[in-house]
């Protein structure tokens, strides 16, 4: 990206660089480690004009997180609909920035992240839907720019409709779906552009004006990562963020276990038992639900740190309440057992889940017997009684258990993730020792 801008800007041209937001997952350890000011760094050696946030950023991390995430940021953030509790804005974000060209041309660049309503709120966020700002948003700059371009991380279906209905919009650079658009697409006078994800892909988009500002014609492109020439030390330097991120993480002590713990996937095992107790205290409930193939290994007996829970369960989840009536929670065990043995060897994709196999269905407090009766801590349901039990987020979005969605009275909670829970629940179980000498 740096040496395509230079050799455009040594040809007269003017070059603007955007991020579309998902710049960072605490999937990688050095994201974790650092709370993603590793990211920042790598972010602030291509010196972008505007970013915006994904949900990544915007759920993935701590409200507290996200107000320090771009405090180092040599590029401004620009996001026109996240908010705080009182309704102003964040202080990390602004609703438009301004570019003008050597040229004179006026650039005004706007931004919008992935409403999720559901995880904003319990992350102490007001989100709001595009159609509730934008609208006043293109009024408040009008006739201060000569071409707006919108930073859409809200998928290719909600750009097509903006396109359509704003035509004011000259270019929309799209994300959050992970979609494709190797050569752009015209939705009347406006070019959506995408470049996938992970990276794959570097998007390239060519804007040519007249002298009265105006665009007269527009190309994009997106261009393969594995087609542009590679240094001989970027694998290694990749592998160093990796090593970094580990060595960071292995840095602090979590809990020592006098006993491994084993996870199998085709049934209960002892690892997948703990998790549910974890998950129950955390929740302060008397019961719990949770697939086996969130963990991803076994859990060594001995010194547990923040790196070793990093590594079991890497998965960016929220733990979640769930209050069901009776009758809604036999339905909900139903579905568990309708699904059991086909989800046990799933090949589970997406959706914050960074598995391979959804694994066994486990409960606390609450099991199904071979008359189709559910015991609640040993008592069998009360149709109309309500129960509240804890699970992840996970089980809201994936489709197997339409019950939570439909019926459930759902309560995510924030901040920790799984593995936040899962560490809370070892250093209390089982400390660390009070002497360090005594620590391997």
């Amino acid at each position: 990206m740096q040496q395509t801008k230079a050799e455009a800007e040594s040809q007269g041209q003017t070059v603007l660089t955007f991020d579309d937001g998902d710049a960072m997952d605490r999937f990688h350890p050095l994201s974790e480690a650092t709370n993603g000011q590793a990211n920042i760094q790598l972010l602030n050696t291509v010196a972008y004009d505007a970013v915006t946030i994904g949900n990544n950023e915007g759920i993935g991390n701590s409200h507290a997180d996200l107000e320090a995430l771009y405090s180092q940021a040599n590029f401004p953030v620009v996001l026109g609909n996240l908010f705080e509790p009182d309704g102003t804005r964040p202080a990390f974000a602004q609703p438009v920035v301004y570019k003008t060209t050597p040229a004179g041309t006026r650039i005004a660049i706007i931004g919008f992240t992935a409403p999720f309503f559901l995880t904003y709120g319990p992350n102490g966020w007001l989100v709001k839907a595009v159609g509730d700002v934008l609208p006043d948003l293109l009024n408040q700059i009008a006739g201060s720019y000569d071409v707006l371009i919108m930073l859409s991380h809200l998928g290719l279906s909600t750009d097509r409709y903006l396109a359509a209905k704003y035509p004011k919009i000259d270019v929309i650079i799209g994300g959050h779906t992970h979609h494709l658009l190797e050569h752009g697409e015209l939705v009347g006078h406006t070019l959506l552009t995408a470049a996938e994800k992970y990276g794959h892909y570097v998007g390239r988009i060519q804007l040519v004006l007249n002298d009265n500002h105006q665009i007269t014609q527009q190309t994009a492109v997106a261009v393969k990562t594995s087609t542009l020439p590679a240094e001989p030390e970027d694998d290694q330097e990749i592998a160093n963020y990796l090593r970094e991120g580990h060595a960071l993480l292995a840095k602090e002590p979590v809990a020592f276990l006098p006993e491994s713990f084993s996870i199998d996937y085709d049934g209960p095992s002892p690892l997948l038992d703990l998790g549910l107790k974890a998950i129950a205290e955390a929740g302060q409930t008397s019961a719990s639900l949770l697939n086996a193939g969130l963990f991803l290994d076994n859990l060594p007996a001995g010194l547990i740190t923040r790196d070793t829970l990093h590594r079991l369960l890497p998965h960016p989840m929220h733990l979640m309440r769930v209050t069901l009536r009776g009758q809604d929670l036999w339905r909900l065990m139903m579905e568990v057992e309708k699904n059991r043995m086909f989800l046990r060897h799933f090949h589970m994709v997406g959706m914050s889940f960074r598995g391979k196999i959804f694994g066994d269905i486990g409960a606390f407090g609450m099991t199904t017997n071979h008359k189709r009766q559910v015991i609640w801590n040993g008592q069998a349901l009360r149709p109309d009684t309500l129960y509240t039990f804890t699970t992840v987020d996970h089980f809201l979005f994936i489709p197997f258990f339409p019950t939570i969605e439909i019926m459930g009275d759902n309560d995510l909670l924030f901040p920790n993730f799984l593995r936040d829970s899962l560490a809370d629940y070892l250093a209390q179980h089982f400390p660390l020792p009070a002497n360090k000498e005594e620590r391997p």
